[in-house]
């Protein structure tokens, strides 16, 4: 299977650090990847001074008005937190984020974060009226919400798609190279079959 063939999504809460790190690196080594949030809105960590008030955003306002925005509140503060740099990034990846419940497109793995945006995503799945009864594989890769954590968690699920294309058969595979991943890793991984 070429990496163009294998239809990849990666979710997170926010579509903002984790799902959108995976998409870079994806994206990079030529894999037809999107990413997508599960959250209802996105939420931005707010200033040190305010850490339980984090700043929220609808989906549909694109990265470059959130950097806008909080380049205005308190520039200093969201650059040395990084979180102008993950907007910088994002914004040359696409224009805003997108939510997993409003995409309708096929995928064959599906990629979470965390355990809850794997609950949200099979819960997501199995609500909706099955049309083709194509098979997708919903994998949880459990990443903390870091750069340093999404990067490794990032390289950690383009060597499982780059295993992937590789084997003949994705139904086959798939079991043994979570496996073998947890083996070397430490990680354990959720996966499961819903259809479309």
């Amino acid at each position: 299977m070429s990496s163009s063939a294998l239809r990849v999504a990666v979710v997170c809460m926010n579509n903002m650090n984790r799902s959108m790190e995976a998409h870079s690196i994806l994206q990079k080594r030529g894999f037809s990847v999107r990413s997508f949030g599960a959250g209802s809105r996105v939420k931005l960590p707010g200033p040190p001074r305010c850490r339980r008030r984090p700043v929220r955003y609808d989906f549909s306002t694109t990265y470059r008005q959130m950097y806008d925005d909080l380049s205005r509140k308190d520039r200093e503060c969201y650059r040395g937190n990084g979180v102008l740099h993950i907007l910088e990034r994002n914004e040359r990846i696409k224009p805003r984020p997108e939510r997993f419940q409003e995409c309708s497109d096929p995928f064959d793995l599906i990629f979470t974060c965390d355990e809850r945006v794997y609950d949200r995503v099979v819960q997501e799945l199995n609500a909706r009226e099955q049309v083709t009864f194509q098979p997708v594989h919903v994998v949880n890769v459990d990443i903390k919400d870091t750069l340093e954590e999404a990067a490794l968690g990032a390289f950690l699920i383009c060597e499982l798609c780059q295993n992937l294309q590789q084997a003949d058969d994705m139904e086959d595979s798939l079991d043994q190279l979570l496996l073998a991943a947890e083996e070397k890793t430490g990680k354990s991984f959720l996966h499961t079959v819903c259809f479309y």
